[in-house]
């Protein structure tokens, strides 16, 4: 062999074998479209998630299409099949009905789209997600229900829970809140009853009719725990107009700033709070580690912190 033939050959070994090593676990791969839907875009706590996700995705060079399933199941499978037909890198979901999006998301397991969930849990047992990212809304609830006993645990009382049944984080939160309330009671203190759980949906403005039907139905009632801030709100809004804001009080649960405001300022007791933006940015870096090939525990769990109206007096984001 020549020593020209040579040099060319080591030229040519030098192009082709970068070309051949690797693989896509030893790289990120190339950016894409991801799609994610959120229950609905009325609740700003769902939109923090979408912003965080969606800047921590632009770092690395990927399109975040940020959509609302309007609590409708059939709108979030219709995102869904459109997300498959233009064959997203990934699809995120804050489910609409935690066990009724199951089909939807076998779908995308069909088409070899990975599914990842934040916030709102998938519990259909034959759907794959490869992770769920979410607060830890048990010990959350047990927050809210050791605040409660604080509360009443000297003279016990009637309380009113408004719930979210469809959404099996809310389910976790009340699961929580009774735990502890029960607790008490099982101890020998005064009785902290849970006269009825009525649904809100989550809004205010069934929060709101709720809340107005409870007083009808319960007038001796002494406090109220509903699973969000909206509901809460609709929750002070009924007392407020029944002539008793302020002498039920209301512990709600999220922390938005709507939220943390109406603690400032009396209309809800406190709230056991999440952190959607720092659950926005962990389901984009499990994406991220899913696509390098490394390893994804199914659940990832951020504590919740109890915020109180001390909390809100020190909160800067409240004094801007």
């Amino acid at each position: 062999m020549t020593p020209s033939t040579r040099l060319l050959l080591s030229l040519l070994l030098a192009l082709v074998l970068p070309a051949c090593g690797g693989g896509p676990a030893d790289t990120e791969p190339s950016a894409g479209l991801i799609g994610f839907s959120m229950k609905n875009a009325n609740n700003p706590f769902f939109k923090v998630i979408a912003d965080s996700l969606a800047e921590e995705a632009a770092g690395h060079g990927y399109e975040v299409q940020i959509v609302s399933g309007d609590e409708d199941v059939a709108v979030q499978r219709s995102q869904i099949q459109d997300w498959i037909v233009r064959e997203a890198r990934a699809i995120v979901l804050n489910p609409v009905d935690s066990r009724s999006i199951g089909p939807a998301i076998r779908e995308a397991n069909a088409a070899g789209i990975p599914v990842f969930t934040c916030d709102l849990a998938c519990t259909d047992p034959e759907a794959r997600v490869v992770t769920h990212v979410a607060t830890d809304n048990f010990q959350g609830g047990t927050l809210a229900g050791d605040e409660m006993v604080r509360l009443l645990g000297a003279k016990g009382g009637e309380v009113l829970v408004l719930d979210l049944k469809s959404a099996e984080s809310c389910i976790e939160r009340v699961r929580g809140f009774k735990q502890q309330v029960d607790a008490h009671n099982a101890a020998g203190g005064p009785a902290i009853e849970v006269v009825a759980e009525l649904e809100s949906l989550g809004a205010k403005d069934r929060g709101f009719a709720a809340t107005q039907d409870a007083l009808q139905r319960f007038p001796e009632l002494d406090a109220i725990f509903a699973i969000n801030d909206p509901a809460a709100l609709g929750a002070h809004a009924a007392l407020e107009k029944a002539g008793r804001a302020g002498a039920i009080p209301i512990i709600g649960f999220d922390g938005q700033l709507d939220g943390k405001r109406a603690i400032l300022e009396g209309h809800i007791h406190a709230d056991p709070i999440q952190f959607p933006d720092r659950m926005g940015r962990d389901t984009m870096r499990a994406i991220l580690a899913y696509f390098r090939g490394e390893e994804v525990a199914p659940v990832t769990l951020i504590p919740s912190e109890l915020y109180t109206r001390a909390d809100a007096e020190a909160d800067p984001a409240l004094k801007e």
